[in-house]
Formats: C-alpha cells, sequence, structure tokens
C-alpha cells in the first residue's frame, strides 16, 4: 500500500437512484488494481473537511479506466452531501483502491449466497458480475419499494429480495428471504450493517457454512495507520498484538469465524 498515492480524477457522469442514494462515475488510473469488496476515500474539496470518506466501489470497468460508486447522503452539512452536488466535469481527489476484496477462488464450483444490505448492495454488483460458480443466488434487503441496483443485479445472478414493510419480495430481512424461499449454499457473502451480518455469521456457523464478511466503519486514515477503525477478533494482530484487526487495511472483508461483530 506504500505505493497508493492520492489521485484527482474526474467524473463522468452521476444520478440520483433513489432519495439519498447516488451513483457517480469516476475515470481513474487504479480502475486496473480494483477488486470487488474493495473501497476508495474520496476527499472533499471543502478544506475544513480533513478527513475522506470510505465508499464501496460498485462496479469495475477496467477497459475503460473507471469505477462506479453508489454511496447514500448523510445529512446536510456532510462530504456525501458534497459529492451528490458535483457534476460530469467535475474533480476530486481520492486514495484507492484501499482493502482486500472477497475470496473469489472459494465459490468455484459451489452453491453461494451473495447477500447485502442497504448501502451494503452496491459492492455485491460487481461480486456478483466476477463470481464464478456453481449456483449463484443474490439476496438483497431494503427497506421499503425505493429499491436501487435492481435492474442489474438481475442480470448477474438469480436475485431474492426482502423488504421490511414488504412492499417488495419478502417481507422482512435477507433471512427471511432464505427460509421463505428454501434456499441452500456452501459459501456466503455478505455486506451491510452489523445486525444482518450478526445474524448470517450465526446462520452461518449453525449450518457449517463458509462466510466471508464485509465490515462497515468509519476510517479517519484508510490504511491502517491510525487504528481507528478496528474491531475484536480471535487472533492477535501482528501490527498491534492485541486481539483486533483493522477494517481498513486487514479487512473490509474477514472471514466471519475471524472477528466479533
Amino acid at each position: 500500500m506504500a505505493d497508493r498515492k492520492v489521485e484527482t480524477v474526474e467524473i463522468i457522469s452521476q444520478e440520483c437512484l433513489a432519495e439519498g442514494i447516488f451513483s457517480m462515475w469516476i475515470r481513474t488510473k487504479s480502475a486496473d488494481l480494483a477488486r470487488p469488496g474493495q473501497f476508495l476515500s474520496l476527499y472533499t474539496n471543502d478544506a475544513v473537511k480533513l478527513l475522506p470518506r470510505p465508499v464501496s466501489i460498485c462496479e469495475i470497468d477496467k477497459e475503460n479506466s473507471s469505477l462506479r460508486i453508489v454511496y447514500r447522503v448523510t445529512g446536510e452539512n456532510t462530504g456525501t452531501r458534497q459529492f451528490s452536488k458535483m457534476q460530469a466535469g467535475d474533480t476530486l481527489r481520492i486514495l484507492g483502491p484501499l482493502g482486500n476484496g472477497f475470496p473469489l477462488e472459494r465459490a468455484k464450483g459451489k452453491r453461494v449466497f451473495l447477500m447485502g444490505g442497504g448501502i451494503g448492495v452496491p459492492p455485491i454488483l460487481e461480486l456478483a458480475k466476477q463470481m464464478d460458480c456453481e449456483r449463484k443466488q443474490i439476496v438483497i434487503g431494503y427497506r421499503d419499494r425505493y429499491t436501487f441496483l435492481e435492474d442489474e443485479l438481475k442480470k448477474a445472478g438469480q436475485l431474492y429480495i426482502s423488504t421490511e414493510d414488504g412492499s417488495v419480495g419478502t417481507q422482512g430481512n435477507v433471512m427471511d428471504a432464505i427460509r421463505e424461499n428454501d434456499l441452500t449454499a456452501d459459501v456466503i457473502y455478505a455486506c451491510g450493517p452489523a445486525p444482518m451480518l450478526r445474524a448470517i455469521k450465526e446462520f452461518a456457523g449453525k449450518n457449517c457454512i463458509e462466510c466471508y464478511i464485509s465490515l462497515e466503519e468509519r476510517m479517519a486514515c484508510g490504511i491502517g495507520a491510525c487504528l481507528g477503525c478496528v474491531c475484536r477478533s480471535k487472533e492477535k494482530d501482528s501490527h498491534s498484538n492485541v486481539k483486533n484487526k483493522r477494517i481498513c487495511k486487514d479487512g473490509p472483508v474477514f472471514l466471519a469465524t475471524e472477528v466479533e461483530i
């Protein structure tokens, strides 16, 4: 990671996908290095906001040297709000790709769950596009009928949807969708809020399913130096010699049995 440098990139396009959810394509040399499950650190053009915002990579287009990010605006005076006001031709600074990615090789010849919830949905798209497995089952959870990336996900695999209010697909969460459709898998890849990942980890443990989870956390440096985004781990970290893992550097993707959530 020592050779990673902040890069100024051009915005190719930006659109609103749903209330508070924006999609942005950027042209960047780092597209050649990107893998499903990695993220970018985005810097605002506001000198007051010094720390970058971590955003997962949604799609990778190496042929055209471009990356897609899909993010949620979290408030009025925030970095994500500033990003949402930018247009094609504008520039911003990024660092990345950062972190590790999902281990695609573990899915070869197996039945797979690709599970996403909330803003954990976007990284599932590129993962699904690159996944080579026997059976690709994409299980996605939304709050309500205002879904996003649904059409793209349908093209990438067999899609199952849950919504909290029951307006689309199964009423409930992603685990309810699995039960309702009587789905089974040998490997799980998941990204989303902690309660969702906790339930998936428990399900995987009870059913002896290999499970990889991508953790979401607030970050400062994004490169593992500040220890601001640690989680509890089963084994001691060689960097700090305590039972912690740095989500930005050691993750964000972990084997579920390696970390506590």
